[in-house]
């Protein structure tokens, strides 16, 4: 693991902070001074900040944010815009978030300073609920293409994206609210989190996506949590997200073993 992946992830320090800590010259692996983030800690390896041991963690925070429209999901941006951690309580400024939303869409999103869970939980299949407000009707090609998945080109997608298409698996479930020639209203659920994934999808088919908010990630619901408002996982979620990463272990594992 990389020194400053190595300090992020087990002190309350960011990626950003570990740099100039090991710049300054503050860091040392088996009592050597280290002034290179990339250095890679090996098993076994003592690491030590201000003279002080660093210590493996293996307990981990979650918490969710229920974030507004207008925020986005990263440290800082090239254009000033606001981001989540403007927003979000000083002690959860190093946590990492699991997955995006984009700067126009709302809802839940879990934050971890464990970066073996941000990692387990973005990589995993399980399922994402949104509730959507589209421009015009659903019509049957749509619906096909929910149940069968479709590929998409760059319609709805980010104006930087190098991304010229993309294949969407089927949606896991969908429920059409409402279904008119002006507005239409549903709820979806996928089991991937590919970049801007539902705006590009109802791109394809013309329409825009006027509100997009996640309601649920896994067995994690936003509930009444308040819009700007964060809380931490409860003890059913914390047994639930164990049962989830012993189940990834015990699966990593066995395909090592055919190798």
């Amino acid at each position: 693991m990389r020194l400053n992946k190595f300090i992020s992830h087990h002190t309350t320090y960011s990626r950003r902070d570990a740099d100039k800590l090991i710049f300054d010259g503050r860091v040392k692996v088996n009592g050597k001074i280290i002034k290179e983030p990339g250095f890679e800690v090996q098993e076994g390896d003592k690491v030590s900040l201000n003279g002080k041991p660093v210590k493996k963690s293996t307990k981990y925070t979650c918490v969710v944010y229920n974030k507004p429209r207008g925020e986005l999901v990263t440290k800082k941006d090239d254009r000033g815009r606001k981001t989540i951690y403007d927003s979000l309580p000083k002690k959860f400024k190093h946590f990492i978030p699991v997955g995006r939303l984009d700067f126009n869409s709302e809802g839940l999103l879990i934050l971890t300073d464990s970066p073996k869970v941000a990692h387990a939980l973005m990589n995993s299949d399980l399922p994402r609920v949104y509730k959507l407000r589209i421009k015009g009707d659903i019509t049957p090609e749509m619906e096909t293409a929910m149940m069968e998945g479709v590929e998409v080109g760059t319609e709805g997608a980010h104006d930087k994206t190098d991304i010229n298409s993309i294949k969407l698996k089927p949606f896991l479930s969908y429920q059409i609210i409402k279904n008119s020639p002006k507005y239409s209203t549903l709820k979806v659920a996928i089991g991937e989190g590919k970049n801007r994934e539902l705006r590009r999808f109802f791109a394809h088919f013309g329409r825009d996506v006027l509100d997009l908010k996640r309601l649920s990630y896994g067995w994690v619901s936003l509930n009444a949590l308040p819009t700007g408002k964060t809380r931490y996982f409860d003890k059913r979620e914390y047994k639930l997200l164990k049962e989830f990463l012993t189940k990834e272990n015990n699966a990593r594992d066995k395909n090592k073993n055919k190798i």
